[in-house]
């Protein structure tokens, strides 16, 4: 989807969809006018078309721009990371500092108004969602493989890794009394050490070596 903008407008862009999401998170798509948003943004509505062609254009542009400082701010951090469990690791971390942060409400969205969006937008935003959750079972796949957790079934632990921190946004409180590098070490901590054995707690450390014993040659006594 092209939105008409102008290359200059990306700043001003960014302040309209931080306020449109706002908006939508308190509201819902379907209970936030443009009219709305326009206000919010102290815009005439004619002056907010200028940027944007129309509601559900609106609703795809915070979507991408939620995913873009996803991918941003959390897999292009991890990807150099050549232990899967570390890698693992920091992307739950970091992604959990998302949800907690100034993203939050471009998450809620992605999750909460994705059948909203409909053809190629719903499809273009599926598409980057898939791709996180096959990195991921990517990552424990090839953990099982080099023998550094457990064996676990890769989808499975993709999606509980995720139900575990997209869920964040439920419970997590700024301003209460956990902060959210608590919450972060906390949440890592109860998924891998239910993972992670302790002979596998150390990359490349595997199973005990059993000493070498020559075989019994014909004849001899054992």
């Amino acid at each position: 989807m092209n939105s008409g903008r102008r290359p200059d407008d990306g700043e001003r862009y960014r302040t309209i969809l931080e306020t449109a999401a706002r908006l939508i998170c308190e509201r819902g798509y379907e209970g936030t006018s443009m009219q709305e948003i326009a206000a919010a943004c102290r815009m005439t509505k004619a002056g907010l078309y200028h940027h944007v062609q129309n509601k559900e254009q609106l609703l795809f542009d915070i979507m991408s721009y939620g995913m873009d400082a996803f991918e941003q701010q959390v897999l292009d951090q991890v990807r150099h990371l050549e232990d899967p469990v570390a890698r693992l690791r920091e992307c739950m971390r970091l992604n959990i500092h998302l949800v907690t942060g100034g993203c939050s409400k471009e998450v809620i969205i992605i999750l909460h108004e994705h059948a909203t969006l409909t053809g190629e937008a719903r499809a273009f935003i599926d598409s980057r969602k898939k791709a996180y959750v096959r990195f991921l079972e990517d990552a424990f796949s090839e953990a099982v493989r080099m023998g550094r957790i457990r064996t676990v079934q890769p989808t499975v632990a993709a999606f509980s890794f995720l139900g575990m921190v997209l869920w964040i946004y439920k419970w997590f409180q700024p301003d209460g009394r956990l902060t959210a590098e608590q919450v972060s070490n906390e949440m890592v901590e109860l998924l891998f050490a239910g993972l992670v054995s302790p002979a596998a707690a150390v990359p490349g450390a595997g199973a005990p070596q059993l000493s070498i014993v020559p075989p019994v040659a014909v004849g001899e006594k054992s």
